[in-house]
């Protein structure tokens, strides 16, 4: 069984900072990309950013400048600072990432996070 477990969600004032944490835990033997989504009530699901194994990143255009995405390939942990935070940034951030699961399988899946509620008011 593979977790992950989102921390760090919170209620800011605009222009205020916060950093998320994702942590997977369990049978894991590897994760290639790990990621952050958001959603906000009544709008669809949408990728913030992810970061490659090796450390390659890409965002939304809505966080360039603003988040960093970053990992601990030790601690199979993912992170994401958002700083400049506006009213619009509001929604459930959820963290996703590709699993291998099994020793014996070569096969990576998508696991997804609860989600950790980010809010921003103005």
């Amino acid at each position: 069984q593979v977790q992950l477990v989102e921390s760090g969600g919170g209620l800011v004032q605009a222009g205020g900072s916060l950093r998320l944490s994702c942590a997977a835990s369990g049978s894991i033997f590897g994760i290639n990309t790990m990621a952050w989504y958001r959603q906000a009530p009544g709008k669809q699901r949408e990728l913030v950013a992810d970061v490659t194994s090796g450390g390659s990143t890409n965002y939304a255009d809505s966080a360039k400048g603003r988040f960093t995405i970053s990992r601990d390939n030790a601690k199979n942990t993912v992170y994401l600072q958002m700083n400049s935070l506006k009213p619009e940034d509001t929604a459930v951030y959820l963290c996703n990432a590709d699993i291998r699961s099994s020793w014996t399988s070569r096969i990576f899946q998508e696991y997804w996070g609860q989600g950790t509620q980010v809010t921003v008011s103005s």
